[in-house]
Parts: structure tokens; sequence; C-alpha cells
């Protein structure tokens, strides 16, 4: 199994885990990749796409205190963000991704900076941030993919 969704599916299965994705620059894609596996129902519960930060906050309970501080794109939104959805979904693993996929950005905050965050039921939230660089956005949001179900799959 070299697809890191079969994988995903394949051992989340055997731990009895249930995933929830709470997305914002890859717009539900993370939710698709799993689900476009056979079986994925087994597994995943639901995915939150929030796009926006009125829809962070109403779907998630993400501070408007939080963005007003760091802004949609950081580790600390993307650690309520994943809280947000193991609290608001029967998950025991949740990830969630927040970033600028592209045309734009900033000198603080450039083309290709993706924050993502992992909560897992009885364990402390992880958040991480990649800079994938000026990429394009459907290549900032393919490796955006990919680095969630890869730390999906280190979190199991």
């Amino acid at each position: 199994m070299s697809d890191p969704a079969e994988t995903l599916l394949a051992r989340a299965r055997a731990a009895g885990v249930m995933i929830a994705t709470a997305e914002s620059c890859t717009g539900g894609l993370v939710a698709g990749a799993i689900t476009d596996v056979p079986g994925s129902s087994d597994i995943f519960d639901r995915g939150f796409v929030t796009y926006t930060n009125a829809a962070k906050t109403d779907m998630l309970g993400v501070s408007q205190a939080t963005l007003a501080t760091h802004g949609a794109v950081s580790e600390a939104v993307a650690r309520e963000m994943a809280d947000g959805a193991l609290a608001r979904s029967a998950a025991q693993l949740a990830v969630s991704i927040t970033g600028i996929a592209g045309p734009g950005g900033s000198d603080a905050k450039p083309e290709g900076r993706v924050c993502f965050g992992v909560a897992r039921s009885g364990r402390d939230t992880v958040t991480q941030t990649c800079d994938f660089g000026p990429l394009g956005r459907t290549n900032v949001r393919r490796r955006s993919v990919r680095q969630a179900l890869h730390l999906l799959l280190e979190h199991l």
C-alpha cells in the first residue's frame, strides 16, 4: 500500500480510530483524498471546510482573539481548528490545515506557507508549519494534502 490514504484507512481501521478534517486552503481535498478510498466510511467521520475566518469561528470555535492576534495562517489557529474538529465530531483524531496556497502572500506570510494541527484524544495537540514555496496554487494544495495524510499516519 503506497497510497497514504489507503495506508491511513488500514491503520485507522486496525486501531479503531475515527478521523475528522478541518480545512481552509485545501478546501476539502484531504477529506476527498480519504473518501476516495473504498471503505473510508469505517474511519472518516466528517470534514469541516472553513475557508473564511467567520466559518472557522462558527464551525470550529476558533477564537476571534486568536485570529486577530496571529492571523488565519498561524499555528495558533491551526491548533484551535484541530481541537474544534475533534470536539465537534465523533473522531479521535483530527487534522487541520490553514495556509496561503497562492497567488499572493506577504513577506511575513509568503505564498506556500501552510500551518497544520493534529489533535488526538488524550494527547496534546501538535502543530507544524511548512513553507512549500511559491510553487503555484495547485502544487501547494497537493503538497498540503500529502503532508496532512502523513501527519495523520504519524499520530495514529
